[in-house]
Parts: structure tokens; C-alpha cells; sequence
């Protein structure tokens, strides 16, 4: 399995395909493509934290990471390795990201990351502060508003 490189808009396409319950994000700082035997087997896109109170400038959010089902063992602890490496090369200090409570983490765990904490279900992006609507589900697509969360941190951050 290498590094290939990926534009944003492929990424986007392919998680639209591939991604077992969420759509595509919708801006990346970057994307990157994991390819075996000459095919694309899988995707991470990497943006600003979603959190505000992680926008310290220094740390950025692996927001998907998708592969085929048919993808190698180990093939999404590859792709969490590299969005740290890259991220790393491009000046930021490491990586965040998030699974549902309800998933093991062992992919985030072989690529040497630790859980942080974990997180309660939310309600819905609606805030006080910050009005907002539901987005409309896709045919597909399960709704993870209500779904407890775990934060997990790459090994290079403090």
C-alpha cells in the first residue's frame, strides 16, 4: 500500500461512495489516497478542527477516513499514519479525529493513537449562540448526532 496523491473533490467523491455513514465534508485543507496493486482503496480528508476549542492553529482534524471494503488489513491505520506524517511536514503539530463509542478504534490504535476522551451524544449542531437546521439525511446515511463519541490524538501531540 503507498501514498497517492488526491484531490479534495476525488476524496469527496469517493467517501460520498464508500463511506459507511457519513457524507463528505465539505472544505479539506487537504486529502490524500492510499493505492494497492494500481487502485484507489481508500481516502482521508484532514481540515481545521471541527471543535472550537481545538483551533489553536497548530493541531488539524483527520474529518473522514474511508476505504473499500475490500481493502488490505491495516489499510486505515495506514491512512490515519499518514494524514500525521503529512500533517506534520506541512507545520502542524498532530492530528485529532473521532469514532463512534459504538467502534473499537483498533484501526487509530495500530497507527499508534490514544484515546483522549470520550464525548456524550449531541443534540444537534442547533445552538443558541448558533442557529442552525437539520441537514436531510441521505438515502443511505445514518444520523450520528445522537451517537456518544471518543476523541482520539495522534502520538505527536502533546
Amino acid at each position: 500500500m503507498n501514498l497517492s496523491p488526491c484531490t479534495i473533490t476525488d476524496a469527496k467523491r469517493f467517501i460520498a461512495r464508500w463511506h459507511r455513514h457519513n457524507r463528505p465534508p465539505v472544505s479539506a485543507l487537504f486529502a490524500l489516497a492510499l493505492e494497492h496493486n494500481g487502485e484507489i482503496i481508500g481516502v482521508a480528508m484532514v481540515g481545521r478542527p471541527v471543535a472550537r476549542g481545538l483551533q489553536d492553529g497548530r493541531t488539524v482534524e483527520v474529518t473522514r477516513a474511508c476505504t473499500k471494503p475490500d481493502a488490505p488489513k491495516g489499510a486505515v491505520s495506514k491512512l490515519y499514519s499518514l494524514c500525521d506524517r503529512a500533517a506534520k511536514a506541512l507545520g502542524w503539530s498532530g492530528c485529532v479525529t473521532y469514532t463512534l463509542a459504538t467502534e473499537s478504534g483498533a484501526s487509530l490504535r495500530g497507527a499508534g493513537w490514544q484515546m483522549e476522551m470520550e464525548l456524550p451524544p449531541r443534540k444537534g449542531w442547533d445552538t443558541p449562540s448558533r442557529r442552525r437546521g437539520a441537514l436531510p439525511l441521505l438515502d443511505d446515511e445514518r444520523n450520528v448526532d445522537g451517537v456518544a463519541k471518543c476523541r482520539w490524538r495522534s502520538p505527536c501531540l502533546p
